[in-house]
């Protein structure tokens, strides 16, 4: 299989987001947000965030707990208690 890009829609409106994207690939699924991969969720539900990139710009983040399903401090406990895993994905 090779990957899939989808645009990402708003819960909200429905309408494509400009910039960020789904990005489809036989290892699991990744957000990116303009031209940085954001986060990688694995086939097993294991998520790893970029380092620097998980929590650059407000938008980025808007739409990283949207990817997610979670809020901002949500993700912040899971780094703190190991559960996600904080890594270079550019």
């Amino acid at each position: 299989m090779t990957a899939k890009v989808r645009q990402m829609t708003s819960n909200s409106s429905g309408r494509p987001i400009a910039n960020q994207f789904i990005i489809y690939t036989k290892e699991g699924t990744y957000f990116q947000s303009y031209q940085s991969v954001i986060a990688f969720r694995d086939n097993f539900n294991k998520i790893k965030l970029d380092e620097y990139y998980w929590e650059y710009s407000p938008t980025t983040g808007k739409y990283r707990n949207q990817f997610l399903g979670e809020g901002i401090a949500d993700t912040r406990a899971k780094i703190d208690s190991g559960e996600y895993e904080l890594i270079d994905l550019n």
